[in-house]
């Protein structure tokens, strides 16, 4: 796998290697760990960690408002 660089959310446009995100989970694996993360505007994010670096290799798009996610009104 390559090691990418300098790459940022297609949704806000905050680069991945910035915070804030939030961590959901890590998981040590044979070659690094892999981390489950939330981007500041809401994209799910899986993260590589190893010998490279760090990298997101797969993310979701934002959570829509009208997805009912319980935080009306705040």
């Amino acid at each position: 796998m390559t090691c990418t660089t300098r790459t940022v959310c297609p949704h806000c446009g905050w680069p991945d290697g910035g915070e804030p995100f939030q961590v959901l989970s890590r998981h040590t694996t044979a070659t690094g760990r892999t981390e489950w993360t939330r981007c500041g505007c809401g994209s799910l994010q899986v993260r590589i960690v190893d010998g490279c670096g760090t990298r997101v290799v797969s993310r979701s798009r934002p959570a829509s408002a009208s997805a009912g996610s319980g935080t009306a009104g705040h």
